[in-house]
């Protein structure tokens, strides 16, 4: 018995290799594992005692696949079954044992069954999945010699998929003087909160619409509304920049003290995002709203933020933004500045 037990243990030792998959580099490495995945520009391979490897596709001379891949290529169409490579060329044995042969450099993903399975079901999310989710909270007391409090909320939310992106976020900033006389005494009070749904008609260009809303009691607004949509390009998309560029028209409505003001306007404007290293993300936004109806008025925004992971849910974030408007209420100021800093804690879905 014992004899069996070593035998069948041998052969498996033996054979486990075998079983694998097999990619040979041009330097003549030979690596054994299971092939995860490719974008036509590097390939994962799982091996047991290394975890996922990372390959450049250039890189590799020959893969060897036992387990059945997904085979993508530049006209689309996606072959299934057990790959390997000669010539330059990748060979599938599709299901009906046929071989087609497919040239490397059209080779755009390559994906096993888990992957496909991802890959699909990325493809048709519900609203409720694929959420990043973040919040800043900042506070600050003084007692004694000043008297003074301040608050400082911050939330974020992205949902992006393969056609469309949906984006949220609301700040605010309130602080206040409580010495005994001050004036005033509440020193800040300024919300801002929107929301804006994109979607990609090409792999350049999308189709967007927004609504961004604002309020600040000390400039003496009550609401501003801004309600736009148009067109914008994808002008940089890799896996560490993204700038997208805005040209649309909103209708914006102004609610201050005292007076109303409703108007049509272009909306012109940029979104960058940038990682900085493995833990930090870069975050910057610019828009230009000029007045139709009033040559030489505007409005004008601008905003920078960063995220610094620390662990995985929490990380300290910092925003700057800045608002300017050429024609406040008499006695008010064109430019408001907003800073928030703190912990921030976020979650995916």
């Amino acid at each position: 018995m014992r004899s069996l037990v070593l035998a069948v243990t041998s052969i498996a030792v033996f054979c486990s290799p075998l079983l694998a998959d097999q990619v040979v580099l041009k330097n003549g490495d030979r690596l054994s594992g299971t092939v995860t995945k490719s974008d036509g520009k590097i390939l994962v391979l799982k091996t047991e005692f290394m975890g996922d490897v990372t390959i450049q596709w250039p890189a590799i001379d020959t893969i060897a696949s036992n387990q059945p891949l997904h085979v993508v290529t530049q006209s689309g169409k996606t072959l299934v079954g057990p790959v390997n490579t000669s010539d330059g060329n990748l060979s599938v044995t599709t299901t009906t044992g046929e071989v087609a042969t497919v040239p490397r450099a059209e080779v755009t993903a390559l994906r096993n069954d888990q992957e496909q399975a991802a890959y699909e079901k990325s493809l048709h999310p519900s609203l409720s999945q694929g959420w990043n989710v973040g919040g800043n909270v900042g506070f600050a007391l003084t007692r004694g010699n000043s008297e003074t409090k301040n608050l400082a909320l911050a939330f974020t939310g992205d949902r992006k998929t393969n056609q469309d992106e949906i984006s949220l976020y609301a700040n605010t900033v309130y602080a206040t003087n409580d010495a005994a006389g001050a004036v005033p005494s509440v020193t800040a009070n300024v919300t801002q909160g929107g929301a804006r749904y994109s979607h990609n008609l090409t792999n350049l260009i999308f189709a967007f619409g927004s609504a961004d809303f604002q309020s600040d009691a000390l400039q003496a607004l009550n609401l501003r509304s801004i309600l736009g949509g148009g067109l914008g390009v994808h002008a940089i998309k890799t896996s560490q920049t993204t700038l997208d560029l805005f040209f649309g028209a909103n209708y914006t409505r102004e609610s201050f003290v005292g007076m109303n003001m409703n108007f049509a306007a272009l909306t012109l404007g940029e979104e960058l995002t940038r990682k900085l290293g493995a833990s930090t993300v870069l975050t910057e936004k610019g828009y230009f709203y000029p007045d139709l109806n009033q040559t030489g008025q505007y409005l004008a925004t601008f905003n920078l933020g960063t995220i610094t992971k620390l662990s995985k849910w929490l990380g300290w974030q910092n925003a700057f933004g800045d608002i300017y408007v050429t024609n406040p209420p008499v006695g008010k100021k064109t430019n408001d500045l907003l800073l928030t800093t703190g912990l921030n804690i976020s979650f995916t879905h």
